[in-house]
C-alpha cells in the first residue's frame, strides 16, 4: 500500500461524512470519481468521428435500519457536498453519529501501465483500427464488411466513510474489439473477436490477430453444419466460455440474490455441489485482469474469493451491507457504475481453477458430441437455476477429433445439475474481457476458465 492523493481532501471528507451523519445512520459514504475516455471506431473503412468522455463528481449514501439514502451530485467541491450531505442527513432522520476518524489515504497499485493511452495519439489509435480492419479482410475475399474498434478508459476514484475508511484507486483499461462479416452463395454470417485487460496500450499495440480471429470464425460459419440435438458430452472452450460459469453460477452467489431467496444456491453453504476436483473463484485482485481493482468501490480491498472448494460451496460475495446484515466478512464485491449509481455485490474475475488434463485429452474422451467455444446471448432462471444459451462458435466432435462447425446450436439444462456433470478440466485457464449488466448498471468483468467437459448435457439444435 502506498499513500495516495484524492479527489477529496480528507479533512473535506470528515466535515461532509460528520454533516452525513448529523441525524444518524450505521454508515455514512462518500465516493468520488474522475473518468476520461476515448472511443474509435472504424466501419466498412470509414473512422467514425472520435467519441471523447469527461465526467467529475461524488456520492453520498447513508445506510440506517436496513434502508439507504443516497444522492450524487456532478460536482467535488466542499459547498455542494456538505448541501447533498445535509438534505441526506434530514431525509435519514435519527440519532446524531460520530464517525470514525479517517485512517491515511492508502492506493494499492495491481497494474502495470508501461504507455499510458494518453500518450498515444489519435492516429496511432485510429492506424491500429485501420490495421485490424485490414487484417481481418486479408482472411479471404468473402470478407465483406469489417467494424472494428477501439476503447480507452482512466478512471480514478477515492471512498472515505464513516468507518474510517479512506481509499483510492486508478484504474486504467483498454479493449480492441472486431466485428467481421463473411458472405458466400447467399449465406451470410459473422465474427466477433476482442482483447482487453487492465493496462495500458501496449496492451493492444500489435494485436491485428484480433482481427484475423474475428474474420477466421465467420469464415468457419460459411462451412457450418446444423447443430446435433439431443443429450451429449459438451467440452466447453477456455476464456470466453467461462460465461457459462458467469450467468448459471456466479450471480446466484452474489450476496443479495441468496438474501431474498431468490437463489438456487441459498442454503447451500457448505455442501457439495460439484465433483471433488472441481474449485472456482471470484479474485478481484487479478493483476491485470479486466474485472480487478485495487479497491472496490466501497474502499474494501479486492481479493481471491472462493467460491467451491474441491466441490463443495464455500464462499458468497459481499458487498458492504449485505456482508454487515450476514454478519459476514465484505469480499471487495461492492462495485457501481459510476458515482451515479449505488454499489451492488457484483462479480470481478470469476473463473474455474485450472486441471491437470489438456485440452485434447478432453476432446479424445468423447465419441460423439460438441466442443461449445464461446457463447452469445443467454437466459438463467436464478431461483431454479435453469438456463438456455445460444452457441456462437462450435464445432462437432467426433470419435475424439473435432470436425465440422455447427450452426444454432443451444445449451439447455439447469446449474446444479451442468456442476455435477463436470467430469474433466484442463490446464489452459484464461480470462476473457466481458461488461456484465444488472441493475441497470454495467460493469467490466472478467470470465474465464480452462477448456472444461461435461459428461452430459441437453444440446438443442436443428438435426437428431
Amino acid at each position: 500500500m502506498a499513500e495516495a492523493s484524492t479527489l477529496v481532501a480528507p479533512d473535506v471528507a470528515e466535515r461532509v461524512l460528520a454533516r452525513l451523519l448529523a441525524h444518524g445512520g450505521e454508515l455514512g459514504e462518500l465516493f468520488c470519481e474522475e473518468r476520461r475516455s476515448l472511443a474509435l471506431v472504424r466501419d466498412d473503412r470509414r473512422l467514425e468521428r472520435p467519441q471523447l468522455g469527461s465526467e467529475r463528481g461524488a456520492c453520498l449514501r447513508i445506510v440506517r435500519d436496513g434502508a439507504t439514502f443516497y444522492g450524487y451530485t456532478d460536482s467535488v467541491s466542499e459547498g455542494e457536498l456538505l448541501a447533498l450531505a445535509a438534505s441526506l442527513a434530514s431525509a435519514a432522520r435519527a440519532g446524531a453519529r460520530t464517525p470514525a476518524p479517517l485512517a491515511a489515504p492508502r492506493q494499492r497499485r495491481l497494474h502495470d501501465v508501461a504507455v499510458a493511452p494518453t500518450a498515444v495519439s489519435i492516429a496511432d489509435k485510429a492506424d491500429l483500427v485501420a490495421r485490424v480492419d485490414e487484417a481481418a479482410r486479408a482472411q479471404g475475399v468473402a470478407v465483406v464488411q469489417v467494424r472494428a474498434g477501439y476503447a480507452e478508459s482512466t478512471r480514478r476514484v477515492t471512498i472515505f466513510n464513516s468507518d474510517g475508511v479512506s481509499a483510492c484507486d486508478e484504474r486504467t483499461r483498454v479493449r480492441l474489439t472486431c466485428q467481421a462479416v463473411a458472405r458466400r452463395d447467399g449465406r451470410t454470417e459473422s465474427g466477433v473477436e476482442t482483447r482487453g485487460g487492465c493496462a495500458g496500450f501496449e496492451l493492444v499495440a500489435d494485436a491485428t490477430d484480433v482481427g484475423e480471429r474475428a474474420a477466421q470464425k465467420a469464415l468457419a460459419l460459411l462451412d457450418a453444419v446444423d447443430a446435433p440435438t439431443g443429450e451429449m458430452p459438451v467440452v466447453v472452450g477456455n476464456g470466453f466460455g467461462g460465461v457459462l460459469l458467469h450467468e448459471a453460477v456466479g450471480h446466484g452467489l452474489e450476496a443479495d440474490a441468496v438474501q431474498k431467496g431468490a437463489s438456487v444456491y441459498a442454503g447451500l453453504l457448505g455442501k457439495r455441489v460439484a465433483p471433488p476436483f472441481v474449485t472456482a473463484y471470484d479474485d478481484g485482485a487479478l493483476a491485470g485482469a479486466w474485472g480487478s481493482d485495487g479497491c472496490d468501490d466501497e474502499g474494501t480491498a479486492t481479493q481471491r474469493t472462493t467460491i467451491i472448494a474441491e466441490g463443495e460451496l464455500v464462499g458468497y460475495l459481499y458487498d458492504l451491507v449485505r456482508a454487515r446484515e450476514s454478519n459476514a466478512a465484505p469480499t471487495g464485491n461492492g462495485r457501481r457504475e459510476s458515482y451515479r449509481h449505488p454499489p451492488l455485490p457484483r462479480m470481478t474475475n470469476t473463473y474455474f481453477a485450472p486441471g491437470d488434463a489438456s485440452p485434447e485429452d478432453l476432446i479424445a474422451g468423447v465419441r460423439r458430441g460438441l466442443y461449445a467455444v464461446s457463447f452469445g446471448g443467454g437466459q438463467v432462471e436464478p431461483a431454479t437455476g435453469d438456463f438456455v444459451f445460444g452457441v456462437s462458435e462450435g464445432y462437432l466432435i467426433e470419435n475424439g477429433r473435432v470436425t465440422a462447425p455447427v450452426r444454432g446450436a443451444t445449451l439447455v439444462g439447469n446449474c446444479l445439475r451442468a456442476l455435477a456433470a463436470i467430469d474433466g478440466i484442463a490446464d489452459d485457464l484464461e480470462i476473457a474481457t466481458g461488461f456484465c449488466g444488472k441493475g441497470g448498471q454495467s460493469v467490466p468483468a472478467g470470465v474465464g476458465q480452462p477448456h472444461v467437459r461435461l459428461r452430459s448435457i441437453t444440446v438443442g439444435g436443428t438435426r437428431a
